[in-house]
């Protein structure tokens, strides 16, 4: 099995979330999570803030960091929420993302999320950070 995250970027021209309330975006997308969840592949999903003004970017380009308002690049595609799955294949991943509601006009990335056992285990940073994830239950 391997981690996928499927991240949701929603456009200017979407139109999947016209003509319907609150109740129905929260029943299409919590039977799409209730889907997920019964075939054991959903490890997280969340959705971020839809307001760009409430997001600032953390810029490393210059010689020192500086702090600017709004979203990085251009705000016709908002990267505005993501699962992670465990699934067996990209494809399979694919699959899933291809069944999610509410997505006209956007576009979903499917990329895989690298797990520590891909890291050097000899590494002092690399173990500290695997005695961590065995600490809190995640390994």
């Amino acid at each position: 099995m391997a981690k996928y995250m499927l991240i949701m970027r929603a456009s200017e021209d979407m139109s999947a979330f016209e003509g319907l309330d609150f109740d129905q975006i929260l029943e299409q997308v919590g039977r799409f999570n209730d889907e997920l969840i019964r075939a054991g592949v959903l490890l997280a999903a969340e959705g971020l803030d839809p307001d760009p003004s409430e997001s600032i970017v953390v810029d490393f380009t210059g010689e020192t960091p500086v702090v600017t308002d709004g979203p990085y690049g251009e705000t016709k595609e908002l990267f505005n929420g993501y699962y992670v799955l465990d699934v067996a294949t990209k494809q399979e991943a694919a699959e899933w993302a291809k069944r999610m509601p509410l997505t006209d006009g956007s576009r979903i990335e499917v990329r895989r999320v690298t797990t520590i056992d891909e890291f050097p285990a000899d590494n002092e940073w690399i173990a500290k950070e695997r005695a961590w994830r065995e600490s809190t239950g995640q390994l």
